[in-house]
């Protein structure tokens, strides 16, 4: 392992499994009753990062058809949109290609008060390029370094770095895809590009190992979410984000400004102990 800082390294990072076991919902209701309460506490811990100017990195890799827009959805539809957004990243521009793989990933870094959500992300320097051979061994094995650098320091900032791998079997991603493929509306979601990706499986089970070994840190772990299960993955990923973004920090309400409370109890004509009650 050639890390710069090997110290900063999880001693056991995780690998892929095969064995996806069995959804944790026996019913729609019980998988509906446990997202809305999740989603609601992921508010919660959203206000209290805009309070107190905190913010946050959300990064999402995963097989084609894995569930990461599904469950991007659920993280935002209950959250005020002026402080959460997404990054959808796809190819570079041709003029991103010009300059360091990680130049167009410092200009989407959160505000502070805010979240970010990385649909696919820096990681590609050590997925799909390596896997296609877009870049040479040296070039992305110096990837991992550069990767760990860069969120060591949004780290250091005060960035809080969720990283997260939708994981499928390959039978699930072929119904997935055949789905897509036979309904209207779902067919533009197919493309040559998940065909060949899915051929290419082996050697991306190999990078996606390295990867987790090579950058699961202490300041950025990865989290492998079972997403055989589409509604399991999805309140999965809710656990994850909340139970992380919650960690050290005070998420009840802040306290009102007693001289708000004053101005809104006689303008308004109520009663300033059932305000603060």
């Amino acid at each position: 392992m050639n890390n710069t800082d090997n110290t900063l390294l999880l001693p056991s990072p995780p690998i892929l499994f095969e064995d996806f076991g069995q959804s944790r919902f026996d019913s729609k209701e019980e998988y509906k009753d446990a997202l809305g309460k999740q989603q609601e506490k992921l508010f919660h811990v959203q206000q209290s990062y805009f309070h107190q100017k905190k913010r946050a990195l959300v990064v999402f890799e995963g097989w084609d058809a894995s569930g990461k827009g599904g469950a991007i959805r659920r993280i935002t539809e209950k959250l005020d949109p002026r402080g959460v957004s997404v990054f959808p990243v796809a190819k570079p521009a041709k003029e991103d290609q010009d300059k360091h793989f990680l130049y167009r990933f410092w200009q989407h870094i959160p505000s502070p008060g805010t979240l970010k959500i990385f649909d696919r992300s820096h990681y590609g320097r050590v997925l799909v390029e390596r896997v296609d051979q877009l870049i040479d061994e040296k070039t992305y094995k110096r990837g991992y370094d550069e990767i760990n650098a860069f969120e060591k320091t949004l780290s250091d900032s005060g960035v809080r770095i969720i990283k997260l791998f939708m994981h499928i079997s390959p039978k699930e991603q072929r119904e997935r895809f055949e789905e897509r493929l036979h309904n209207p509306f779902k067919r533009w979601k197919l493309t040559e590009e998940d065909l060949h990706n899915r051929k290419m499986r082996k050697e991306y089970v190999r990078a996606v190992n390295e990867m987790f070994e090579r950058t699961h840190t202490s300041y950025a772990p990865w989290r492998i979410i079972n997403g055989e299960y589409k509604w399991q993955a999805r309140v999965d990923v809710l656990d994850t984000v909340v139970s992380r973004l919650s960690e050290g920090v005070d998420i009840s309400p802040p306290p009102l400004d007693e001289n708000l409370i004053a101005q809104a109890s006689k303008q308004l004509d109520v009663d300033e102990d059932l305000i603060n009650s």
